[in-house]
């Protein structure tokens, strides 16, 4: 049942679920009426038959029912007469004496008799019956003791007066039937009520829908859905995020085709030399003329250059390609120091011209080891291919920035914005080596380690590289 109801559509669920409760709601205030009702009109019966024995009961009424069951006749008392009353005495045998004007025979119950035997009893009871043809009565049984002077042996016996009940059950039955039509009224109202607040609440839910479908059909990530920017609802605020999703698988797909096509035009350029290298000495082994020694020499160098570079740029693409998750499953505390010597180390092997000069202070950050590291090599890598021959470079760690500081030509003004970029590269360094990912790539895992970089034009000459880490001098507890 529960799992019908939940493949059913939204609307249908959200209209049955509000029939449902103010069917309930109804269905409570319905029956809470009826027994309100129910006992108001047995406290009027109540009244009445109280009324009627606050009217005086005098010996000539109780004088008719004994003459009654004496058979000796008695004047008739017109105390109790009224349309449709009861009237009878009920000795403790058994017998009932019925009043001459009485509408009928009240049944005796267990109550009548336990009145009766009781004799300390003073007050009145009253109960529901029925007579002697089954039709519904409300009974007031009293105490009552009969004596000498009635012409009969002293005894104790219950008088019994009752009203009928046929018409308090017959505005009862009524009031049912009237709460039960306007229910129903109200629970399909309220179906329809609920079905069209369904509706219309969930009409943008369905212009999302559409969006949806429309994107997986066509993966058009351009399309938007209408916002009103005055809403905060739920609705509004699941509009927003399906927008900034689009906007933003729209912005990476768009770098990432950008990518592609920047990848494209780096891997062209090696692999077209690379390519031209090997025919010729394809060539010169088919031909039977060999190439000069000094020639092929340099062919296999530069083939081995070419490969080197194309290896580096293939790792800078899948350090690129990443996700986020993968990075932030191995990140850990990081001994900043340690990564800066271990980067000096290869610095020097690639530079052994250069004189380069540290000073680095302990500094603990929290970071992937392997990209910190390589972010820092890219930095140093920099700095050592601008260098000029003799050159010095500078580095230096304190307070958890660390600053790279070479004498080159340094960077025009106007190129600094660009320097982050993708696969930019300076006019006047296109010449050289690389891919244009290692400035990305440093700023890139500096960003995710919440730092920041910067590269600016150094006083008296050159490019200094300051990087910003937050972290602490000492390691924390953990790390220890």
């Amino acid at each position: 049942m529960v799992r019908r109801f939940r493949s059913l559509p939204i609307r249908a669920r959200l209209s049955m679920l509000v029939a449902a409760a103010v069917a309930f709601a109804v269905a409570a205030v319905s029956v809470t009426c009826w027994f309100i009702v129910q006992g108001k009109l047995y406290e009027q019966v109540d009244s009445d038959l109280q009324k009627m024995t606050q009217r005086g009961f005098d010996d000539s009424a109780l004088r008719q029912l004994v003459a009654n069951c004496s058979e000796t006749p008695q004047q008739n008392s017109n105390d109790f007469r009224a349309p449709n009353n009861y009237l009878q005495l009920v000795k403790p045998d058994g017998t009932i004496c019925v009043a001459g004007f009485s509408e009928g025979v009240v049944n005796v119950t267990s109550a009548d008799k336990k009145l009766i035997a009781d004799a300390d009893a003073t007050n009145g009871i009253l109960h529901n019956g029925t007579d002697k043809d089954g039709e519904s009565v409300r009974v007031m049984s009293l105490p009552v003791a009969v004596s000498e002077g009635l012409g009969t042996d002293p005894y104790r016996a219950a008088l019994v007066i009752a009203v009928p009940l046929k018409g308090t059950e017959s505005t009862l039955n009524e009031l049912a039937l009237i709460l039960l039509l306007v229910s129903g009224i109200g629970v399909v109202g309220a179906g329809a009520a609920g079905l069209a607040v369904a509706r219309a609440g969930l009409r943008p839910v369905d212009k999302l829908t559409e969006a949806v479908e429309h994107v997986a059909r066509t993966e058009d990530l351009g399309i938007r859905i209408p916002v009103d920017e005055e809403s905060d609802d739920e609705i509004a605020r699941l509009s927003h995020s399906f927008n900034s999703m689009t906007s933003a698988l729209a912005n990476s797909r768009e770098l990432q085709q950008q990518l592609i096509a920047d990848a494209g035009h780096e891997l062209r350029t090696p692999l077209t030399s690379l390519r031209t290298n090997i025919e010729l000495l394809t060539r010169s082994e088919e031909t039977g003329r060999p190439l000069p020694e000094a020639d092929r020499k340099a062919l296999l160098a530069s083939v081995k250059a070419q490969m080197t570079e194309l290896a580096a740029l293939i790792g800078d693409l899948q350090e690129l390609s990443r996700s986020e998750g993968q990075r932030g499953e191995r990140v850990q505390v990081v001994a900043l120091e340690d990564t800066v010597e271990s980067a000096l180390r290869r610095a020097r092997l690639r530079g052994p011209e250069l004189t380069i000069t540290a000073d680095v202070q302990p500094w603990f950050v929290r970071a992937e080891p392997s990209a910190l590291e390589r972010a820092v090599v890219n930095i140093l890598d920099n700095a050592v291919k601008f260098s000029p021959e003799g050159g010095t470079i500078e580095v230096q760690l304190a307070s958890g920035v660390l600053t790279v500081r070479d004498h080159g030509p340094g960077i025009p003004a106007d190129e600094i914005p660009h320097v982050f970029d993708r696969f930019w590269r300076s006019p006047s360094a296109r010449a050289l080596p690389g891919s244009g990912l290692g400035l990305s790539i440093v700023a890139r895992t500096v960003q995710q380690a919440g730092g920041e970089v910067t590269l600016a034009r150094a006083a008296g000459g050159g490019t200094v590289a300051t990087v910003r880490l937050p972290g602490a001098a000492t390691p924390p507890p953990e790390a220890v």
